[in-house]
């Protein structure tokens, strides 16, 4: 065998290795999100919310070169008005959770950037936050790869009892 066709297969005898231990397989969960995505919802009349509309754009892409964070530009308008934030979604290996970040540009003051755990079960996602008197979640479905569902739910019992305050779908405009 000549040493031309030798030295591609040893370098990816070599490499394979540390490729896979830099990147946790728990991440490829997250491709699903990965694209462009346009979300279009409204924002229903409940004890907490007034009824509204609102849409995403939201743009996720891999980390480079490591492909350890998905990180998403979103820019919104809800009821009017812009709100655009930076999110990074991942699986930290050392409590093997994932977890959401999200940072605001505008919308909500940047001294205080949202972190929250982010459950997978399948096809839904579910970040979790809020304070001790009223809980949030955000509940993404996701149909296909394509195509997700989403609301945000509230609760003031510790969350037992959702209320739905938005609801929408996001379709995937490309790769």
């Amino acid at each position: 065998m000549k040493a031309s066709a030798v030295l591609p297969i040893l370098a990816a005898l070599v490499l394979a290795p540390c490729l896979a231990h830099t990147r946790p397989a728990a991440l490829r969960k997250l491709d699903v999100a990965q694209g462009r995505w346009t979300f279009h919802g409204r924002t229903l009349k409940t004890a907490f919310s007034k009824p509204g509309t609102w849409t995403w754009k939201a743009d996720c892409r891999w980390s480079a070169p490591d492909r350890l964070f998905l990180e998403c530009a979103f820019d919104n308008v809800w009821n009017g008005k812009p709100v655009r934030s930076l999110v990074v979604d991942t699986y930290n290996t050392h409590d093997h959770r994932y977890w959401h970040y999200e940072m605001f540009e505008a919308g909500a003051g940047g001294r205080h950037p949202f972190a929250a755990p982010l459950t997978i079960h399948g096809p839904v996602w579910i970040e979790s936050g809020g304070g001790k008197k009223i809980r949030q979640r955000i509940v993404y479905r996701y149909r296909s790869s394509t195509r997700v569902d989403v609301a945000i739910e509230l609760s003031r019992d510790g969350g037992i009892h959702w209320v739905v305050i938005d609801e929408g779908q996001g379709v995937k405009e490309r790769p």
